[in-house]
């Protein structure tokens, strides 16, 4: 990191997708809604191939008892459990309306319970919400099955009803364990909660345990997060996902709570990332990629040596590239070469269901050219290589031709160290792994003829 001088620092501090998909979801159209998907879904059910290979699972839970002012999530601030009662009915009608469509009892090998605070269901609802699932879709033996988890929802009895509804990984929230921090983002929970409860998952059997951090935060400044980093090596999670806090109060209410002139400057993030990096690097971890560690025997770790990794709507990812079938309000899914997301709010997302439709509200058909770059751009996100001789062979393209603006553009990122770039096809350096969005951003043809990148986060 300290061969990254101020001045690249400075050209790459702009804004930038984090490439959960390509074309990203802001690219959505209202033209795709219920009956363009029930067409994915209907063409999905009659293809063998797609039988073959499992899709995930996610379900999206929106409702949290208190809010954290850092949150970009969709999601409903409630002290009514009851609420989720009502969800759990819709979430039911929604299942149906789609295996009415591609069939009932389709295998599923990954499942993810995201939020929102999945753990604000009771243990009933969450056990409803099992058997709903396993009533339709058939759940892998070998399957990986998710949750993620508010340390300050949970104790040692409810991760132990976890792990009998069969989840075998756990997702902990724990952003910072500094405490003026956690009061500046409203969210107080003690480290020593958060210890237990990963001590306990271990003696539980959970497979995998990942820790969630945010770096860019108010109040933190790099000797603050230095302490939580060595906390964090010391709790010694199977994965960590470190992520840069995005400050977009326009977009997001929440975050017009955050005291703007506490948030720490761009050149002490840059140091928090360096200090992170250095920190998992020294204690074992493998820098999987972007925002994502895990240590060598974690699953994502190995996908990575192997160069199975993936990227989804939940990030990196150990499966195949499949479809996502995305439940409950503001999931987005894949199915096909289709995107899709579901009504934002309930009252649309219940009115669609009661009307008998897909709660699907935007998306996306993708294009030829669309396919084509989301293969580059995966590759570089995943791999940190794109090799032309693959993706010639696999769309009948000659690279070259195709790619001969972004190649040309490339050889500048080149110049400064971040790929390199020959007639085999262009490889992330190690320094390049820190702006590996910019470099996915030259074949984003979409947001190169829109220079309005303000909606996105900064990808320093």
């Amino acid at each position: 990191m300290n061969a990254v001088s101020p001045d690249l620092l400075r050209r790459f501090d702009v804004s930038g997708p984090r490439y959960t998909s390509y074309p990203t979801a802001d690219r959505f159209v209202e033209a795709f809604g219920p009956e363009e998907y029930a067409h994915a879904l209907a063409q999905r059910g009659s293809r063998a191939a797609a039988h073959a290979l499992p899709p995930s699972l996610y379900v999206h839970i929106p409702f949290c008892e208190a809010l954290c002012y850092y949150c970009a999530c969709n999601k409903i601030i409630t002290r009514h459990p009851e609420r989720a009662d009502t969800y759990l009915r819709y979430l039911s009608r929604e299942i149906d309306l789609h295996t009415a469509r591609c069939g009932t009892g389709q295998p599923a090998s990954q499942l993810h319970l995201g939020g929102g605070t999945p753990t604000f269901l009771s243990d009933q609802a969450l056990g409803e919400l099992m058997t709903m699932l396993r009533r339709s879709f058939t759940l892998q033996p070998d399957g990986e099955y998710s949750i993620e988890v508010d340390p300050r929802t949970v104790d040692a009895e409810r991760l132990a009803f976890l792990r009998a509804l069969g989840f075998n990984r756990l997702s902990f929230g724990v952003q910072d364990f500094d405490p003026a921090v956690q009061k500046a983002v409203h969210r107080v929970q003690p480290a020593e909660q958060v210890f237990a409860l990963v001590a306990k998952a271990r003696e539980l059997g959970f497979q995998s345990v990942n820790v969630d951090l945010i770096y860019g935060l108010p109040r933190q400044t790099p000797e603050s997060f230095a302490r939580t980093l060595a906390q964090v090596t010391e709790l010694r999670p199977d994965r960590i996902a470190l992520y840069a806090y995005a400050h977009l109060p326009d977009r997001f209410k929440p975050q017009r709570r955050i005291v703007a002139a506490e948030l720490p400057a761009a050149a002490a993030k840059v140091t928090m990332l360096s200090q992170s990096l250095s920190a998992f690097l020294a204690a074992g971890y493998v820098y999987v990629g972007m925002d994502h560690f895990a240590l060598p025997g974690d699953a994502l770790a190995i996908a990575k040596r192997q160069g199975r990794l993936h990227r989804n709507f939940q990030g990196y990812s150990t499966q195949p590239d499949c479809d996502l079938i995305a439940l409950g309000v503001s999931a987005i899914g894949r199915v096909g070469p289709t995107y899709s997301q579901n009504a934002k709010t309930l009252d649309e997302y219940y009115d669609l269901i009661d009307r008998g439709h897909l709660p699907v509200v935007r998306g996306l058909a993708l294009t030829r050219d669309d396919l084509v770059r989301r293969a580059v751009i995966m590759a570089v996100m995943c791999q940190g290589r794109v090799i032309f001789e693959s993706i010639d062979l696999a769309w009948l393209i000659d690279s070259r031709s195709y790619f001969a603006v972004e190649i040309e553009t490339l050889r500048g990122l080149a110049g400064q160290g971040l790929v390199e770039v020959d007639d085999t096809g262009i490889e992330v350096t190690p320094m390049g792994w820190f702006f590996v969005r910019a470099v996915a951003m030259v074949f984003d043809r979409y947001l190169q003829a829109d220079r309005n990148r303000a909606r996105f986060s900064r990808i320093i």
